[in-house]
């Protein structure tokens, strides 16, 4: 007996998860055009144009969750999370976890870079399989 064919399926899951997946990209997102100063100060000072980066930063994330949430082009939007999320997570996240001094902060940077790499996971598997049967 196939188990994982008796699993019950239903469109209204993959609309939650949608939504669950890209609130925390749109909130991100948003929140790069009103508290540029606050991203800036995440990123290293060597690293030059950082308020450019952190306006980029959120028109992907907005761009990559727009499409993963309404189905046009998920995958691509897939692609743009990942592409945004894995110089993110090491740089800021990997970064700040092995050079702070403070324990806590330091075992706070670990369960954000954790955090980065279990989405950038699931990113990777929109890329490859959409976010619905239609689109698979």
């Amino acid at each position: 007996m196939n188990i994982e064919a008796s699993l019950p399926r239903h469109s209204s899951i993959l609309v939650i998860a949608r939504l669950m997946f890209t609130f925390i990209f749109f909130t991100s997102g948003v929140t790069h055009f009103t508290d540029v100063s606050g991203y800036v100060s995440l990123m290293h000072e060597s690293i030059p144009f950082r308020e450019f980066w952190v306006a980029i930063s959120g028109v992907v994330e907005l761009a990559g969750a727009a499409m993963i949430l309404l189905n046009k082009n998920p995958r691509l939007g897939g692609w743009l999370i990942f592409i945004f999320l894995v110089p993110v997570t090491i740089v800021v996240h990997g970064v700040l976890m092995v050079t702070a001094t403070d324990p806590q902060m330091q075992g706070i940077q670990l369960s954000f870079f954790l955090k980065g790499v279990a989405m950038a996971g699931g990113a990777l598997l929109i890329t490859q399989l959409g976010v619905s049967e239609e689109a698979s």
